[in-house]
């Protein structure tokens, strides 16, 4: 009987196991995500700002940064792409001029179901092949683990600049 061939392990798994595998795991998914978004002619990351939206329109792009974590550039640089597809309008607040309010358009609005269905199937293959005990368990690990490269302490390491 031959023996099935042996998947080649990259060097960098090997090495270092854990970072490999998130990289791995955050590829596949953003890859995942970009083709089902595509059909929709959204790119990845701006279903999220959108999904903030349908939660809570009118947000501050202040807001929507920090509720994300993302800076305020590459807020800036979403919420410019959503408006040039019409899908969302930036408003100065009336309160306070300096601030800029992102509200969706109709077309946005709209854009609802299809995105969440996008999102549901994505889930859905993700976590296919897990239970749902473990599931929780990743979802645990994953959320242990981005508190612990968010609390600074990985500035401290060699050339980081988190």
């Amino acid at each position: 009987m031959a023996s099935q061939p042996r998947e080649q392990v990259p060097g960098a798994a090997a090495r270092f196991p854990v970072s490999f595998a998130v990289f791995a795991v955050a590829r596949t998914h953003r890859a995942l995500a970009a083709h089902l978004l595509r059909e929709l002619g959204l790119f990845p990351g701006q279903e999220i700002m959108l999904l903030q939206l349908w939660d809570s329109d009118g947000q501050s792009q202040t807001s929507l940064g920090r509720t994300l974590g993302i800076d305020h550039s590459t807020v800036a640089k979403s919420v410019r792409r959503l408006e040039d597809a019409g899908l969302v309008t930036r408003t100065r607040s009336p309160q306070d001029r300096r601030v800029t309010l992102v509200h969706l358009t109709d077309r946005g609005r709209r854009l609802e179901k299809r995105v969440e269905e996008a999102w549901s199937a994505l889930e859905r293959e993700t976590v296919k092949t897990l239970t749902t005990d473990e599931q929780a368990t990743f979802v645990a690990l994953a959320r242990r683990i981005e508190a612990g490269l968010a609390s600074g302490a990985s500035a401290d390491l060699p050339g980081a600049s988190c």
